[in-house]
């Protein structure tokens, strides 16, 4: 099943910006999921287990060393490329 999810990370530090492109850079490398890039969020489309597999361990990696951090996510359960 493909899903479709936007992404928000919120590290809550004076310094925010580096842990975000980080963050979404570890995401772009799996290549079996499409990342699209916004102002204010991140889109992720993918296979459902695929897609939240990498996002739970990539999120898990953000808590262990920015536990103050807030993800806002969205989940959509169908492919919605180009429509969100």
């Amino acid at each position: 099943m493909k899903v479709s999810i936007d992404i928000s990370m919120y590290p809550l530090q004076s310094e925010f910006e580096k842990p975000i492109s980080a963050f979404i850079e570890r995401l772009a490398r799996e290549q079996r999921v499409n990342i699209v890039r916004t102002e204010l969020s991140t889109q992720v489309y993918g296979e459902y287990d695929v897609v939240m597999g990498l996002l739970t361990e990539e999120m898990k990696a953000v808590f262990e060393t920015m536990p103050q951090s807030v993800f806002v996510i969205k989940i959509v359960g169908e492919d919605r490329k180009g429509r969100f």
